[in-house]
């Protein structure tokens, strides 16, 4: 991945306004074109493993660099990362998949189940529920933790969720209301010419979890 895209993105955080933007319109598109590109070639990668995104092409999974600020109370009109959610279906999978970040200072990626629908999240608690070891030795695993040492806490339930008993010995795993995984990225890893790779083995470390809620969620 080239040094471009963190620039750009690092000048649009201090210049997001539409007259700065289209000025650099050019910029923006050649940096686009630089992380469809790097996505189109994570695919395979992804797919050697996971053979559910074969198919899938970057444009689909791609998110859209326009913010949408009708009830925002920040009205910048532009993110200022790049990101794309690979999965069967691109972008608007509901299912689990794997989340590139680009952002200074801040890139990442991701795997996993992020803001589930009610239903779909009262499946993946149930099967947390009933396969708690299972569960547990996921997250416990040698190469797993080479990336990350556990769920993500991005947003959790104060209190115990409906319908499963308040004294579950392991309540703190059905608290989440997102299941994901994530592993930060150094703008330097960014750069470098093996990213490909490093994302590769990470994506595949983190694939075991992504079954057990594709699991989860086709019963």
């Amino acid at each position: 991945m080239k040094n471009l895209v963190l620039e750009f993105l690092a000048e649009l955080e201090k210049n997001n306004n539409r007259e700065w933007f289209q000025l650099h319109k050019d910029r923006y598109t050649a940096a686009k074109t630089e992380v469809e590109t790097f996505v189109n070639a994570l695919i395979p990668a992804i797919a050697k493993f996971d053979e559910g995104v074969k198919f899938v092409a970057a444009k689909d999974c791609m998110f859209r660099i326009f913010r949408d600020v009708r009830f925002a109370k920040d009205k910048s009109p532009y993110k200022i990362n790049m990101g794309a959610w690979i999965s069967p279906m691109g972008r608007k999978s509901p299912g689990p998949g794997y989340y590139f970040h680009l952002q200074p200072g801040g890139s990442f990626i991701s795997a996993g189940v992020y803001m589930p629908e009610p239903e779909q999240l009262r499946k993946i608690r149930k099967e947390i529920y009933y396969n708690v070891t299972e569960f547990k030795d996921l997250l416990k695993n040698k190469k797993l933790r080479q990336y990350c040492d556990g769920l993500t806490d991005v947003e959790k339930t104060k209190t115990a969720p409906k319908d499963f008993p308040k004294d579950f010995a392991d309540m703190d795993l059905l608290k989440h209301k997102h299941y994901i995984l994530t592993y930060p990225l150094r703008d330097e890893m960014v750069g470098s010419d093996h990213l490909k790779e490093i994302l590769g083995k990470a994506f595949e470390a983190m694939y075991p979890f992504n079954l057990f809620l594709k699991r989860a969620l086709e019963d």
